[in-house]
């Protein structure tokens, strides 16, 4: 796999396709052991960290659903997949997985399928200016810890009624596990499914790769899984190698 910011290939290794569809399907078999069904739990490769070839990796091994932190990050790979040959594989969803700011918003409009870190009214609004009828997930705050983002879990209802009374078609909520494995995560991905049988909301993304069985067995819909699918993201210049998804 290539280092963050490479360019990438068009036609990635087959060796390298073959790994990534060996860590799929043991991806699918966690779900499976946690009680989940692969085929209503979507799973989205998070390619954060490496360079435009993980789409291509991914597209080639049959994922569609892409997610992203960083809004640079997002806006140059999908501008480079957009131009890839489409026989590698499915056309790409991007998901915005990260703290969005509102001025970010207009660079990605043509490129999200879903925005899934909806934690605040303004950037909603700043959503529905620049994608009428937009796809989102609300976020929401499960644990307490501020650096990882989301409205308050007495806010979500609010923060719901209102993202629809601008037009966005709210899917569900979001919600990062908190620190210390399944164990941590278990209560918090316990409450984000409760918020959502409350608001009938149908889609909840939370559980990545350390954490997901705990995100399974709490109901979860959609897992956002980086390291388990394409390894350990590469040093750069900015740091160590990161192991969030």
């Amino acid at each position: 796999m290539s280092a963050a910011g490479g360019g990438g290939s068009a036609i990635p290794e087959p060796a390298t396709v073959t790994a990534f569809v060996e860590r799929l399907a043991r991806v699918r078999d966690r779900i499976v052991s946690a009680g989940g069904d692969p085929a209503r739990v979507t799973v989205v490769a998070v390619t954060k960290g490496f360079g435009p070839v993980a789409v291509a990796v991914a597209r080639a091994g049959g994922v569609a659903d892409l997610g992203e932190n960083y809004a640079q990050e997002l806006a140059r790979k999908a501008g480079a997949s957009e131009a890839r040959d489409p026989g590698l594989g499915p056309a790409v969803r991007w998901h915005a997985i990260g703290r969005l700011q509102r001025n970010k918003v207009r660079s990605l409009a043509r490129s999200v399928a879903l925005w899934q870190s909806v934690d605040r009214e303004p950037l909603a609004a700043e959503i529905a200016r620049r994608c009428p009828g937009a796809s989102v997930l609300v976020q929401v705050n499960v644990s307490d810890e501020m650096q990882k983002g989301g409205c308050a879990p007495e806010e979500t209802s609010a923060l719901v009624r209102a993202a629809r009374e601008l037009g966005l078609d709210v899917r569900g909520l979001m919600a990062v596990g908190a620190e210390g494995g399944p164990d941590a995560a278990g209560p918090g991905f316990a409450l984000l499914r409760r918020l959502a049988d409350d608001l009938g909301l149908e889609e909840r993304s939370m559980g990545m790769s350390a954490d997901l069985e705990a995100a399974v067995a709490a109901g979860s819909t959609m897992v956002r899984i980086g390291t388990a699918l394409f390894g350990f993201r590469p040093r750069t210049a900015s740091g160590p190698a990161g192991t969030a998804h």
